[in-house]
């Protein structure tokens, strides 16, 4: 049976083309326009070429000494950030129930610090480590621990990582969880047979079927805790110094504080080059470990 082609079908998808073109596009495009101009106000602007960048990418400059610095603190913490929710969510979703009402009272207890809007978040952590009135802050100083996150540059760093680990950790939970669930009884039950340990039943089938959900989980909170702004700019403001100054606040320091726009266009399209390059790096690693894992087609 010879297969009917309507072309016409593409203009059911011509709206969707023109909203994204609106809200992503255009305002690229107008950012690129921006990262080569110069303005001395008055909405007056002359060319600047690639200058911004070069001025960004030149670790003497002073815009450059910047975004190296808030670049190294993002890495650091992205870093931090996986090292810890992974593994911690891998463990929190073994631990879980798999049949009965505790499933579902686990699933909203899991779901709820996901709900709750980040800016909610940083004013839930910054009363919870004041050392005056919250409850963190006061304990750790009856404990005659000397604790403030306002002057302490490691204090700062500890609760801005504490307070994202208690944010998104559910989110790894919840997709590790959903991976466990499809795997099928007969895996279990035959490592069962074969008097496997615990261990071994992680490592070669837990682990392997839930591969593709710790991808998405990877990407999804690198992108997340790269970008991250909301948090540790009500919690610190990107303080003390500019010890919790992370990539996004400089921009948004660089935008709205000193209104310069050509810098702030520029490092926008390097920052989001940079996520797209890392995001790219992680997506080609763990596919090919995953390709590596399965057997050949045809073998034994």
């Amino acid at each position: 049976m010879d297969k009917t082609i309507n072309n016409k079908a593409w203009f059911l998808v011509l709206p969707v083309f023109l909203l994204v073109a609106f809200s992503a596009i255009l305002p690229l495009m107008t950012v690129v326009n921006y990262s080569m101009q110069d303005t001395f106000g008055n909405n007056q602007f002359f060319w600047n070429g690639v200058g911004w960048f070069k001025e960004l990418l030149d670790p003497s400059t002073d815009l450059g000494g910047r975004f190296l610095a808030s670049l190294g603190r993002n890495l650091i913490f992205s870093l931090a950030i996986l090292a810890i929710e992974v593994p911690l969510g891998i463990v929190v979703a073994l631990s879980m129930p798999r049949a009965g009402w505790t499933v579902a009272f686990c699933l909203v207890v899991l779901a709820l610090p996901l709900l709750i809007p980040w800016n909610v978040v940083g004013t839930i952590w910054q009363i919870f480590g004041r050392p005056d009135i919250g409850l963190l802050g006061y304990t750790l100083t009856s404990m005659g621990i000397d604790y403030n996150y306002v002057s302490n540059d490691l204090d700062a760093w500890a609760t801005v990582i504490v307070m994202d680990v208690w944010h998104w950790t559910s989110l790894v939970a919840l997709l590790c969880y959903a991976g466990l669930k499809s795997i099928p009884d007969a895996y279990y039950q035959a490592a069962q047979i074969d008097g496997a340990s615990r261990w071994a039943v992680f490592t070669a089938i837990q682990l392997p079927k839930m591969h593709r959900v710790l991808l998405i989980a990877v990407l999804l909170r690198f992108m997340d805790s790269f970008m991250i702004y909301t948090e540790p700019f009500v919690v610190t403001g990107g303080g003390p110094g500019n010890s919790t100054t992370f990539i996004s606040i400089e921009l948004v320091k660089i935008a709205l504080g000193q209104f310069d726009l050509g810098k702030a266009a520029a490092l926008s399209l390097v920052y989001n080059l940079i996520i797209l390059i890392v995001c790219w790096v992680f997506y080609t690693i763990m596919t090919n470990a995953g390709a590596e894992r399965r057997p050949t087609e045809g073998g034994a």
